[in-house]
């Protein structure tokens, strides 16, 4: 689950390109809403996919058009420029969009997944168990600036020197490549860690949430825009209020949920989804009823963590950056 970091100076001036039919729906009656993922469909959307397929948005008085970010383009862009109603993110750009100098109106409504489930692996029989364990080695990744400050914080807390640590940019190959493009990689487990295990790689897995309690931030999350939350209410309560029990009904019947969401990302096999969702079935939340809840303090942590590091000069208000009105 690959992230889309925010590329500011464009945002407002980009356009969506659409994963679904392009044809326009003739249902009477129905408000039209477009949602913009943050990567191409997979089990953290499927909450999203159900919702659609089982008639939970037609229900909602909702059509609700499903699409994937363009190349230049990303969900907080998008939102923010009214271009989409909703959007899929995640914690730390919607916090860059408050930030020095920034003023993208966007705000979450909703964590798709209450705990950050991602993490540092290594081979199991590298010796790469903890972040004291990276000086001399090298860590393939994305290469964002807070990539590179996760990677420095928790290494300096095990008392490890982050210079001796060599980055580069991944060659894609995931699993298969540790060991010989780089001993070190980032992680989501409900995806990557199933991936290496079909592939019969064993790994070491370092929870980020672990590491340092700052790092169980929301990733991802549902956004919508300030215009939306003050001009219609209404129809973001219906959209989360579907969207819910989309996930609720993923937690429920998690076979059926991958089995639908196979529909939108046939590239991958079905019997991966089926793993990847009976995975975040049991990790959206610990409570169905509370599904999409969120926690100030999460915020306020991520927030001081990203200070702290150098990744923004001034904090934000939790309150400027989240709502529960919806979810609760």
């Amino acid at each position: 689950m690959k992230k889309i970091w925010l590329l500011i100076p464009l945002l407002f001036a980009l356009t969506a390109c659409s994963t679904g039919s392009k044809a326009a729906s003739e249902e009477k009656g129905l408000k039209k809403v477009t949602v913009v993922l943050d990567y191409v469909p997979n089990t953290n959307h499927t909450g999203v996919y159900l919702a659609k397929e089982k008639g939970y948005y037609k229900d909602a008085g909702l059509d609700v058009k499903v699409i994937e970010p363009g190349d230049d383009s990303t969900s907080i862009g998008l939102v923010g420029a009214n271009k989409a109603q909703f959007g899929v993110s995640y914690q730390e750009d919607v916090t860059y969009a408050h930030v020095d100098g920034q003023n993208i109106p966007v705000k979450a409504i909703g964590a798709i997944i209450k705990h950050n489930t991602s993490g540092f692996v290594s081979l199991k029989n590298s010796g790469i168990n903890s972040p004291k364990d990276f000086e001399g080695k090298t860590y393939a990744g994305w290469q964002s600036p807070s990539e590179e400050a996760v990677l420095k914080a928790t290494m300096n807390k095990e008392g490890a020197d982050f210079s001796k640590l060599t980055i580069i940019g991944s060659n894609g190959e995931g699993p298969q490549s540790l060991g010989k493009e780089a001993d070190i990689q980032w992680y989501f487990e409900g995806w990557d860690m199933i991936k290496a295990k079909e592939l019969g790689i064993d790994l070491n897995y370092m929870p980020l949430r672990e590491l340092d309690k700052r790092l169980d931030y929301y990733t991802p999350l549902i956004i919508t825009n300030n215009q939306m939350i003050k001009e219609d209410p209404d129809t973001v309560q219906a959209f989360i209020d579907a969207t819910k029990k989309g996930y609720q009904e993923a937690m429920e019947n998690p076979k059926e949920g991958a089995k639908i969401l196979h529909n939108y990302a046939s590239d991958y096999e079905q019997s991966f989804l089926d793993a990847s969702q009976e995975f975040l079935s049991k990790n959206y939340t610990d409570d169905p009823a509370k599904w999409g809840m969120m926690d100030a303090k999460v915020w306020d942590n991520y927030t001081d963590f990203m200070k702290e590091n150098g990744l923004i000069k001034e904090k934000v208000s939790a309150k400027e950056l989240f709502t529960n009105q919806f979810i609760e």
